[in-house]
Order: C-alpha cells, then structure tokens, then sequence
C-alpha cells in the first residue's frame, strides 16, 4: 500500500483512540485493574484485585501500588530495572536487567516478586500506551491484508518496536476495526518462552476523559495460525478506571 495511504490510517488509527495532541499532553495514566488467569496460577502468582497502577505516557516506566504488600510499591524503570520500595522510600529488592534473569529454570515453573514486577509492569503499561506507542521513533510497519470480522473489514498492521521498548516480542500484528479502533494483537510472550504466541482480544471500550480505550481484555494462546484457541484464557484483564495525568503547564 502507499506510503501517503498508509500514514493515513496510522493518524486515523490515533485519532480513533484519543489524538495525538490530546497525548501529548499527557505524563502518566492511573489505572485500577483486575487482573487473572492461567498463566497467574502456572507461576504462583495472586491474582489481582482491583490494583491501583501508573504508566508514564513518555518513557516505558510503571509503578504498581501497595505492591507486594499494602504502603509498598514496585517499579519498572524500562528493561534497565525493576525495585520494590517499602512505605518509606526505601529499596527493599532490586533487580537490574531483569529480562536476562528469566533464562533460569525456575521461571518456567515459578516467578518471584521481581519477575512478575518486570513482565507485568511492561506488559500493562504496553496496554495502557497503545496504539500512542506508535508516536514514539524507531517503529517500522507493514500493512498485511485486511480480513473480514464479525462487524466489518479488519485492517491488520505489523509492528516492529524498537530496542529500547520492552514489549512482549519485537514483531506483533494490531487488528484495528472499521472505527479504527484495536480489536486485538498477536504477539509472543517471550518471557513465558518462545512458545507462546497469544491473541489478546480487546473490548468494550469506555472514553476516559478524552482517552478511548478498551475496559475488556482476554489473552488466549494461538498454536496455530491465526485462530485463537479458547483454553486456557491465559490473562484476563479488567480494567475498572483510567485517569489521564495531564502535564503541569
């Protein structure tokens, strides 16, 4: 597709979801979430109830709020590290390079508090960020064929990220409807292994005070091809709130 066409439907793609002026303007996004599923229960991990969160709108940082425990707070701070602070500001874990550590062999059976802090943490602020995560330098993109979806034509877009993002794989397909708005992504968990390739489906979408986004999202594997299978649902999100941070003028 040409180049003029395809920036078109990138605009119209950010426009759909909130603009990129009124992104602009933004620091950070406070979410309250839930959040379950297999993949909690394959890595001891607890579910999460209504967790209050922070996503940076400019750099890939996150916090997670009364994280492990209530008045404490974890933190990503992109790939370079993930800490865990008590209610006084003071380090009580910290992990550096913490996409490295998941080589080991315990992480395919069992994650600790800084695993999860990593791959939760760049995981939902991805979530939260997209498609404005499309604003940011060194993306490439390819249109692929559009298929045709329940409601109408469905335009697929494959998204290479750029190194210093951390994200589940560096190559992922956005499936954005008539509306222009993100209907799912295909991506591989790579944390989890090089096996697991996922569709995540989103839904129901709410306007947070200018920003459009979805409240629904369910993650299923995807063994072959480009259907879904529907078990084990691998995560379910929902997401309760979602407070634009504007920044201070």
């Amino acid at each position: 597709m040409a180049g003029h066409d395809f920036h078109a439907i990138l605009d119209a793609i950010i426009a759909a979801h909130g603009g990129a002026a009124f992104w602009r303007e933004l620091g950070g996004l406070e979410a309250r979430l839930s959040a379950s599923g297999f993949l909690f229960s394959a890595k001891g991990r607890p579910v999460l109830r209504h967790a209050h969160m922070w996503a940076s709108t400019t750099d890939p940082r996150f916090v997670f709020y009364d994280y492990p425990r209530p008045g404490w707070r974890g933190e990503l701070i992109g790939d370079a590290e993930v800490r865990i602070l008590d209610a006084d500001g003071c380090v009580m874990a910290r992990r550096e390079r913490p996409r490295a550590a998941f080589r080991g062999l315990r992480r395919q059976f069992r994650w600790d508090e800084l695993d999860f802090l990593y791959f939760g943490g760049y995981a939902t602020w991805n979530y939260l960020t997209t498609p404005f995560i499309f604003l940011r330098p060194g993306f490439s993109f390819e249109l692929l064929p559009p298929v045709q979806g329940p409601q109408g034509e469905i335009t697929r877009l494959r998204a290479t990220f750029p190194p210093d993002i951390p994200t589940h794989s560096r190559t992922q397909v956005f499936y954005f409807d008539e509306q222009r708005l993100l209907t799912r992504l295909d991506y591989t968990a790579e944390v989890v292994g090089g096996w697991a390739r996922a569709a995540h489906l989103c839904e129901d979408y709410h306007d947070f005070g200018g920003l459009k986004a979805p409240t629904r999202r369910r993650v299923w594997p995807l063994f072959i091809g480009d259907k879904p299978m529907r078990f084990p649902n691998l995560v379910a999100l929902d997401i309760d709130d979602i407070r634009p941070q504007r920044i201070a003028s």
